[in-house]
């Protein structure tokens, strides 16, 4: 019953040895809402990582799970969207929406898929005490031939093959791999997976940064520096680099007061008016996700360049905070551009999904 915590994952650099570990299965790491389906009948139930409600939010994959997936289960696993043949991360975010009839509307235009990767409950028994060879073969004896809405993920034991999918996979907008120990029991809020996301620098403009929620008039704190990139001569917000310690976070704040310059000789200063939210995703701009928090910024003169590593982009931004890694004091702001940044080879969906050829959700 719920609320289920679900298993987590700490970050490993490169293809883990499974001889070490006793054994692994790797598995591609879906890029979307982590989620626990409970079933009992004609009631399920969606549950998040934090193990708040998904379920008034995606009625089709309701119904897909009355259809496709045992009668009474608990099952780990991943909601997603895909626009052709890739994941599309900024989509599936567009389907948490309050109107009802927003809801409905995006479950016919954008529809979402369930991909289950790993086994909680079926029937009466329990198997989360149970090792992972033993949950991945009951799960493939009960989800096996799933064509989707609802999919079982694919899984190897092979480190040269999850080295390859490592590499071929995230053209399909997939976040890396996930190995799993063969022997392990499902242990809930514990990080006993590992998790190998791809890595990558980019050479940025700082551009504004945020104060920290501790920071004081006595003692100021930087909290994030917001980046930017060139475009046709003209500064877009990329993303944001944060995770310093306290001693460098007022090491930066410092350091960057030199820079400061009113929003009106800023190059954001355009968007200073904007109360709502814009396609560009400006800083200090508003949406569903932030909840009113505080996104106003102190603006800084494009002038100083900063290396950050950042694992892949949605659209034209970071998909998830870049991580500081030294001031370029050699590079030019103006010649900080998106073509610096690495394309990836398109990778087809549907043959992550064993459905090649066949329409997905």
């Amino acid at each position: 019953m719920p609320p289920v915590q679900p298993m987590l994952a700490k970050s490993v650099k490169g293809i883990p040895d499974p001889a070490r570990y006793g054994g692994l299965s790797f598995e591609p790491k879906w890029d979307g809402f982590r989620c626990i389906v409970f079933r009992d009948g004609d009631e399920v139930e969606l549950a998040s990582r934090n193990t708040k409600p998904l379920t008034r939010y995606f009625p089709e994959v309701v119904a897909a799970i009355k259809e496709q997936l045992p009668e009474r289960c608990v099952l780990d696993g991943e909601i997603f969207v895909a626009v052709g043949d890739r994941l599309e991360f900024e989509t599936l975010q567009e389907r948490i929406h309050p109107a009802a009839s927003r809801v409905n509307l995006l479950a016919e235009q954008t529809p979402a898929g369930f991909v289950a990767f790993d086994l909680l409950a079926l029937g009466d028994e329990s198997y989360v005490g149970r090792p992972l060879v033993e949950r991945r073969a009951a799960l493939e004896e009960a989800l096996g031939g799933l064509e989707g809405p609802c999919y079982l993920t694919r899984t190897t034991e092979d480190a040269a093959v999850a080295e390859q999918w490592f590499s071929e996979f995230e053209g399909a907008g997939l976040d890396g791999v996930v190995a799993k120990p063969l022997g392990a029991a499902y242990e809930q809020n514990a990080r006993t997976m590992l998790k190998i996301k791809h890595e990558r620098t980019a050479d940025c403009v700082v551009a504004g940064y945020r104060e920290h929620k501790t920071s004081t008039p006595e003692r100021r704190l930087l909290g994030s520096m917001l980046l930017g990139l060139y475009n046709d001569g003209e500064l877009q917000h990329v993303g944001v680099s944060a995770s310093f310690t306290e001693k460098r976070r007022a090491e930066l704040w410092q350091e960057l007061q030199e820079l400061v310059v009113p929003i009106e000789d800023h190059p954001w200063g355009r968007w200073a008016e904007f109360l709502t939210a814009n396609p560009d995703r400006v800083p200090g701009t508003q949406s569903r996700w932030s909840q009113g928090k505080d996104l106003s910024f102190t603006p800084l003169r494009p002038e100083r360049v900063v290396e950050v590593a950042y694992d892949h982009m949605e659209g034209r931004r970071f998909r998830h905070t870049a991580q500081f890694r030294r001031w370029r004091t050699d590079r030019d702001p103006e010649s900080c551009g998106y073509e610096q940044l690495e394309e990836v080879v398109s990778y087809d969906l549907g043959r992550i999904l064993g459905v090649e050829g066949r329409d997905r959700p």
